[in-house]
């Protein structure tokens, strides 16, 4: 649930931008891909009464479609460790996504209160020698300080309320939805400040998945000034887990689409 910069259609992607909370192909920074999927519980009566009433550990899989090809399978899962949770991604390469040297992974651990979701530490490594995409963060919520390495770039700064990484904050938006609250906005961990991103309710859709018939609320998500958009297709009875993920610049140009292969909770 990044930096947005014109690029020529010519350029090859790269495989670690296919990491859940990490962009697609073409923007570099994260769009939340999996998990911006945030929004309104302005649903309909048969939606809201299907919705689970707390977190529950899962673990999904994604196809990611990049212009008609599938170019690498994606892993998230989220497991409870005492008062914290633990949130891990990985994507390996298919198709012409082979040809790339990267394996992104990546690592939240957070913890859940009633204020909300509180990262402690976000790791993510691209899965080669180069430490230029990587992070190493610590957010010390006593202090009020972030610190670590994000990018290549050295990071202390003061802890904003309501911070998030590129994978709590798809959590965020799960626990916020889940306790019927409506979050607007969230803001992201970027080097040495952060990312905003505003939320909608678009409509809703029933998906036909290797799941089955599932029915999902549609929400988007749109980083400030920027022409790209993303849209989550969530399902409010298996807890706002998305279900098909799209992103878009402008009206009409799809950038890359995920969708579930698979689903195992609790």
């Amino acid at each position: 649930m990044r930096r947005h910069r014109r690029r020529s259609a010519t350029r090859r992607p790269s495989l670690v931008d296919l990491g859940p909370g990490r962009p697609s192909y073409a923007p570099k920074r994260p769009v939340l891909l999996f998990v911006l999927f945030a929004a309104a519980l302005t649903v309909f009566l048969p939606l809201r009464a299907a919705q689970a009433e707390e977190l529950e550990p899962f673990e999904a899989s994604y196809n990611w479609i990049w212009h008609g090809m599938t170019v690498a399978f994606s892993t998230v899962k989220l497991e409870r460790r005492d008062d914290t949770w633990v949130y891990r991604s990985k994507s390996d390469p298919r198709g012409i996504g082979r040809m790339l040297s990267e394996r992104p992974t990546q690592e939240s651990i957070m913890r859940i209160t009633a204020a909300g979701t509180q990262p402690l530490s976000y790791k993510a490594d691209d899965g080669t020698s180069d430490t230029k995409r990587d992070a190493d963060v610590k957010f010390d919520w006593e202090h009020g300080r972030v610190t670590g390495v994000y990018e290549a770039t050295n990071v202390d700064m003061p802890l904003q309320p309501g911070i998030q990484d590129d994978l709590s904050v798809q959590i965020a938006l799960m626990v916020e939805l889940l306790h019927g609250r409506t979050p607007d906005r969230f803001l992201i961990i970027d080097k040495n400040t952060a990312r905003e991103y505003h939320y909608s309710r678009e409509g809703e859709e029933t998906l036909e998945t290797p799941l089955g018939s599932i029915q999902t609320i549609i929400y988007r998500s749109q980083k400030q000034g920027s022409p790209r958009t993303t849209r989550f297709w969530c399902a409010p009875a298996r807890g706002f887990i998305p279900i098909r993920v799209e992103q878009k610049r402008g009206e009409d140009d799809v950038q890359w689409t995920m969708q579930i292969q698979d689903l195992k909770r609790g």
